[in-house]
């Protein structure tokens, strides 16, 4: 079954074909750690995953990389408003992000490096292309100058002083108005490393050049590495500059493939912090967990803008439900082999583009006909073990579904809550055990005061919020 993306290049659909045998190549760019994460953040993650998820499913070798910029002006802004070191105010957001990610069940990248650990390899490249008269240095810093990639603006199909980064501050020493920052020295109050150019530090764009250079790069083909993505905003200019860098320097291109997920807003509105309306994922796992979070983020496709709003949310939150009763449905039975049909139908759908929408309908439509087939074969052990290799199947390709049946439904419930009614299921064990039922039923009265529901089971006894 062949693998469909869209590439964000050629602005259609193409068949995915990896450079090397069965090996895939996937570079995705990372966070820069000076804040939470916020939804934004999730739906980037969350849509690689896919990816990374829909390239295994179809039998590739996936070397997925995620970057961290470590350095940059909001981490130097953060330092001197907490007073705190760049790899205090690094380190605590690199581990907060990876927790989210954790929380999110991303799977683990292969490589995930830092820009503060590849600044050689940086001032390599930005070495090479002064030599070759393609960077020079002004008072400022040392600029890239577009003016001699003559395939500049292919990317993005856009090449003008549009650039973000040379509009930052207007510089009338710079050949072009459009030429961006490779290296910008020293300030006061800043933070610097020793290069030959001059201490500085490195421009965003040259990060991920290098380090695509030195940690993937095939160093004998047309292309550097199979897939290049990271969000929509990010084509121009970043990766349009990326893509120059690497050119003009190694002669090959960047990537086989660019992909760009979509903008997220809320209530309507581009999510921004200068409007108030950032939503931390900190903030939010608390009322909804990961799982509900990245389900209801499934539900568009990856390419299309998202309007996050709550009743949406729950609506979604809802579907997933649905999902866990027929799981409680089958709780504690074995597993045999995968629906065919759901298997081929959910390749189908995540083959087209990660066509995550289409994927979880049929997963919808799956849910309602095992509820069916379960109310007429309530004992079928072979209908039961179908449906435990079928919910694994769901959980390795989307990554929903992994929880246990009964702690799902046991989310926002405090660790301090949960002991106590674990507790008292034990001391209603006991008293059962000790034929004194009538202290059992006082216990089970007590569950029952809590909002909990308890179950007796041949796996034991299990419970839920209500």
């Amino acid at each position: 079954m062949a693998l469909f993306i869209f590439d964000s290049v050629k602005k259609e659909k193409v068949e995915f074909k990896a450079i090397k045998n069965n090996d895939v190549k996937v570079y995705v760019c990372g966070p820069t750690v000076y804040d939470d994460s916020h939804l934004g953040h999730a739906r980037s993650a969350i849509a690689f995953d896919i990816l990374h998820r829909t390239l295994k499913a179809n039998n590739y070798n996936v070397t997925m990389t995620k970057n961290f910029t470590d350095i940059d002006d909001k981490i130097i802004k953060k330092m001197n408003d907490t007073n705190k070191s760049l790899e205090e105010v690094t380190n605590y957001y690199i581990t907060a992000y990876k927790n989210d990610m954790n929380i999110l069940n991303i799977l683990d990248n292969t490589l995930e490096p830092k820009a503060t650990e590849n600044l050689d390899v940086m001032i390599e490249m930005i070495e090479d292309l002064i030599s070759k008269d393609i960077a020079y240095a002004i008072s400022d810093g040392v600029y890239f100058d577009v003016s001699k990639d003559k395939e500049y603006g292919n990317i993005s199909h856009r090449a003008s002083d549009e650039n973000s980064q040379a509009r930052v501050e207007v510089n009338t020493q710079k050949r072009n108005s459009s030429d961006f920052a490779l290296w910008k020295f020293e300030k006061q109050n800043d933070v610097s490393f020793d290069a030959p150019f001059g201490k500085g530090r490195p421009g965003w764009h040259i990060e991920c050049s290098a380090m695509i250079n030195k940690h993937l790069a095939y160093k004998d083909e047309t292309y550097q590495i199979d897939i290049h993505g990271g969000g929509a905003d990010l084509l121009f200019p970043h990766h349009e500059n990326e893509a120059a860098q690497t050119r003009c320097s190694t002669k090959a291109h960047l990537a086989k493939y660019w992909m760009h997920n979509g903008f997220v807003t809320i209530n309507g509105e581009k999510m921004s912090k200068s409007l108030g309306n950032s939503f931390f994922l900190k903030d939010i796992v608390k009322a909804y967990s990961g799982e509900v979070i990245r389900f209801y983020l499934l539900t568009a496709q990856y390419r299309t803008n998202f309007n996050f709003n709550e009743e949406d949310l729950i609506a979604s939150k809802k579907r997933l439900d649905k999902f866990y009763r027929v799981k409680k449905r089958v709780y504690g039975v074995g597993q045999s082999t995968v629906n065919k049909e759901l298997q081929n139908d959910l390749m189908k759908a995540l083959n087209d583009d990660l066509n995550t929408p289409k994927a979880i309908a049929i997963i919808d439509e799956y849910i309602t006909k095992a509820n069916e087939t379960l109310d007429k074969e309530p004992k079928n052990k072979n209908i039961k073990k179908e449906l435990v290799a079928s919910f694994e199947f769901i959980n390795d390709l989307l990554g929903v579904g992994f929880n246990d049946a009964y702690k799902y439904f046991q989310f926002g419930i405090s660790h301090d809550d949960i002991q106590k009614i674990e507790e008292l299921i034990l001391k209603r064990t006991e008293a059962k055990k000790n034929k004194d039922f009538e202290t059992a039923d006082k216990i089970r009265d007590e569950i029952s005061a809590l909002n909990i529901s308890i179950m007796d089971t041949p796996n034991g006894v299990v419970w839920e919020k209500l």
